[in-house]
């Protein structure tokens, strides 16, 4: 072991410590945990980039309209399951205005996070058709939701999209649907870890998909307009954030308060369903809701066995979010841009030292700038990549444990880790470079 910023006998210590056999596939609370104690033995900060955490502060709206909702006394009232009338409304208006589709208030449905959202999602759509009892995941993807199948029991099946883009998508979509078992198909646009964003070419081939065998469709917008090749911001003007709903009724929504609006404390989103797909009404439903109609079993079925509402405060701050987005007079681009023009230079900083992106292209055009990249150094896997960078001082995770069959790769977060810290972050990249070539 050659000189690095943290030493090495402390590194080596503390893993052993872990229990944990294999760094690389380790969960990002297992990362997150061991890079803390490395942290506090050996006196060295990291370069953080290991948690999807927002880096910025809590949109100004929704925390003056919460506070107001507090001091007028809503801690004290159940919320309505379905949520409040105000939320419901601006929500449907934000859908008009910013993705161009129609939807009632009714169908949308507010959750504590886009994590509940989705396991509500799963828990009742694999009830619809007892015959459809597996989830498609398109890969990379969010790690939990499948952990979220692994409790609850339910089967999904999944593939890494890296080799299916475009045309070749139909084909790989079709070998799994013509098999009859899939309820839903699920992923994430833009795309957690890869930040891949799906073409319209590859959303209309999805649309048509669920069309043809008549399945659902879980669109996570977690990082609703962060794609900042085009400027999603104004209401009622193209461009719209990019969504199946253009090709298909058969899909949900789920729109995030915690990246775009930086309100992930509160722990707040809305799943939003199509009117076609809120009305859709299933026997089988029956044995488990006592009712066939599928959009009212998620709310007095799923959601209220799970929470029983949203928090009451919380609602209110996104209902003001909302308005002030549909009005123009909140720009919340304006807002998370920093995270884009921060992967632009960390991304430089590591290329420039011998790394490589792994999920480089959208199509034809490079990939967004945006909350997070994905890095490989040529000769390593990802568990060899991301155990050696605990000596430099800098923390990630493995794409393995996103689904990707990418085994060099790392998915890196930009939004902890401030300016401040980039000449530490290039001196470390230097010293990581000059010690593998």
């Amino acid at each position: 072991m050659k000189n690095t910023p943290i030493p090495a006998e402390i590194v080596d210590k503390i893993v052993a410590e872990s229990g944990i056999k294999e760094v690389g596939k380790a969960s990002i609370r297992e990362v997150k945990r061991l890079i803390n104690e490395i942290e506090k033995a050996s006196g060295k900060e990291f370069v953080r980039m290991e948690m999807g955490i927002p880096g910025l502060p809590a949109c100004h709206v929704g925390v003056e309209a919460q506070i107001k909702a507090l001091q007028n006394g809503v801690a004290a009232i159940y919320p309505d399951i379905e949520g409040i009338p105000e939320l419901k409304v601006e929500a449907a208006k934000f859908v008009k205005n910013f993705i161009d589709l129609d939807v009632n208030p009714e169908n949308c449905i507010p959750t504590v996070g886009s994590m509940m959202g989705g396991m509500a999602g799963f828990m009742t759509f694999v009830r619809c058709r007892k015959e459809r009892d597996t989830t498609l995941f398109i890969d990379p993807g969010f790690p939990v939701q499948k952990q979220q199948h692994r409790v609850m029991g339910f089967k999904y099946e999944t593939f890494d999209v890296y080799n299916y883009r475009g045309q070749k998508l139909r084909a790989k979509l079709e070998s799994y649907l013509e098999k009859g078992n899939i309820h839903s198909i699920m992923y994430s646009n833009p795309n957690n870890p890869s930040w891949i964003c799906f073409t319209e070419e590859e959303l209309q081939i999805i649309g048509e998909m669920a069309n043809k065998y008549d399945v659902f469709v879980f669109e996570d917008l977690a990082y609703f307009g962060m794609d900042f090749r085009n400027n999603i911001s104004k209401p009622g003007v193209p461009p719209y954030q990019p969504s199946v709903g253009k090709y298909t009724d058969n899909y949900t929504l789920l729109i995030s308060g915690s990246k775009a609006f930086s309100y992930a404390g509160e722990r707040i989103s809305m799943m939003i369903m199509s009117n076609k797909m809120f009305s859709r009404e299933f026997d089988d439903l029956v044995p488990y809701f006592n009712m066939k109609k599928l959009g009212r079993a998620i709310i007095y079925g799923t959601v209220y066995a799970l929470t029983s509402g949203v928090a009451h405060s919380a609602q209110y701050a996104m209902a003001a979010i909302f308005k002030a987005c549909n009005d123009g007079t909140y720009n919340y681009i304006d807002d998370v841009k920093e995270y884009g023009e921060k992967a632009q230079i960390m991304k430089k900083l590591f290329t420039d030292n011998g790394f490589v992106i792994v999920y480089d292209k959208d199509g034809d055009k490079d990939l967004a700038d945006g909350f997070y990249f994905t890095v490989a150094y040529p000769g390593m896997s990802s568990d060899q990549l991301l155990a050696e960078f605990l000596y430099y001082g800098v923390s990630a995770i493995s794409l393995g444990t996103c689904g990707s069959e990418r085994t060099e790769g790392l998915r890196a977060c930009v939004s902890l880790t401030p300016r401040s810290q980039f000449p530490m972050l290039e001196e470390r990249l230097k010293m990581f470079h000059e010690n593998h070539k």
